[in-house]
């Protein structure tokens, strides 16, 4: 079942049931799907197009969370929050920290990275290989531990 769809469907159930907050976040979901379609992308939206979609949103929702953090509104802080979970429900499984990590010292290992210089190289190899799968911040956090 495509990505439109599964939102669709949940969008109903999340109205018959009067859930607000996983409506909003819905809806804004396929907001950003209507706009991918109508971008002229001239194809159908394959895997790749929906993880890229589904982690736009949860990056501004983490920036949002943390902006409100700050200001000390923990009312919008935890709409942001309701809204972050309801989207990660459609994300492929988010590995663990040992996991990110064992595949991040392999990547290290055969592009023989040595040095905080190599970065680039390994998180351009690491975020190929786990797109969707995790946080960019926290990837490109343990690679500078691991090559420090």
């Amino acid at each position: 079942m495509s990505l439109e769809a599964k939102v669709s469907e949940e969008m109903k159930k999340a109205m018959k049931s009067g859930e607000k907050v996983r409506l909003g976040a819905l809806r804004m979901l396929r907001a950003s799907i209507i706009e991918f379609n109508k971008s002229g992308a001239e194809r159908k939206m394959n895997e790749e197009d929906e993880i890229k979609i589904l982690n736009s949103a949860v990056k501004k929702r983490r920036e949002a969370m943390e902006m409100y953090e700050k200001a000390g509104r923990t009312d919008l802080y935890e709409n942001e929050k309701e809204e972050l979970a309801v989207i990660e429900e459609f994300l492929p499984k988010q590995l663990s920290d040992d996991e990110v990590k064992q595949i991040i010292k392999g990547i290290i290992g055969q592009c023989g990275a040595s040095s905080l210089k190599d970065l680039g190289k390994v998180m351009a190899t690491v975020m190929k290989e786990l797109k969707g799968k995790t946080d960019g911040k926290k990837v490109q956090e343990f690679a500078k531990e691991l090559l420090s």
